[in-house]
């Protein structure tokens, strides 16, 4: 993987496009795209989540051009103290990077992993889908249940279905709330070799051979993957009504 691959932090000044077809007068144009965008802005603002071009697309004209017009917004918020970015398929509001220092001094005190959590977090982006004997290989240590269960309770990472092997174990994936606490659009924007070995998170004197495996988080299961079974329905009959002391039921 190149280390010129840019961050998704990163963002260029984009000029909006024109559509050489419009045959409406300039300040009819204008307005338009003033309408459009306030719109835009609008609902990114009460969202808490990532609105993709469909979402957004509802709620335009239907000659309406989302991505151009996510360019110039993204554009104009680029110099603001939050910024448009791309997150998990969709475009969101985040706080300017730059300016990230003064609003976590603001903020609770986040929950903090354990750097075995960390660890298996990193394996499960990377490998998935990946079972817990799959991570137990690679960490070479063993893994408690306990910190796969912290993680499915951040909401992170998610039980995507059974290893058609012995014993058919769970294999394990990322979410897209994984993808919007750590910035990503796709999964494909964690960083590469190069990327780590720049961070000083890899030893710049590597053994041959190693490699950092192109992650995919793609929903749908692989050859060797099989659905999860479905929650079986509860069955359990209840209580027979009590007799008041009149014999009357209640």
């Amino acid at each position: 993987m190149s280390g010129e691959r840019r961050r998704p932090g990163d963002r260029k000044r984009v000029a909006p496009r024109v559509d050489l077809f419009d045959e409406r007068p300039e300040d009819e144009r204008a307005a338009a795209l003033a309408r459009d965008l306030r719109v835009i802005e609008a609902l990114l603002f009460t969202s808490a989540r990532p609105l993709d071009a469909a979402m957004l697309a509802a709620h335009l004209p239907p000659e309406a051009d989302v991505a151009a017009l996510m360019d110039t917004l993204a554009a104009d918020y680029a110099r603001r103290g939050v910024n448009v970015v791309k997150a998990a398929g969709g475009w969101m509001l985040r706080t300017a990077p730059d300016l990230a220092p003064v609003v976590a001094a603001r903020a609770p005190e986040p929950r903090r992993l354990s750097r075995a959590a960390i660890e298996v977090l990193a394996i499960v982006a990377y490998h998935q889908p990946v079972t817990r004997a799959e991570i137990e290989e690679i960490r070479g240590v063993s893994t408690s249940k306990g910190t796969l269960d912290v993680l499915l309770e951040t909401g992170w990472v998610r039980l995507r279905g059974r290893r058609k092997s012995p014993g058919r174990p769970v294999t394990y994936g990322t979410t897209p709330a994984f993808l919007i606490q750590f910035g990503l659009d796709t999964v494909q924007d964690l960083p590469g070799l190069d990327e780590l070995k720049g961070a000083g998170l890899l030893d710049a004197r590597l053994p041959g051979g190693f490699a950092i495996p192109l992650p995919s988080d793609d929903p749908h299961l692989h050859d060797d993957e099989e659905p999860l079974e479905a929650e079986p329905l509860d069955f359990t009959l209840s209580p027979p009504p009590q007799d008041d002391d009149d014999g009357e039921p209640d």
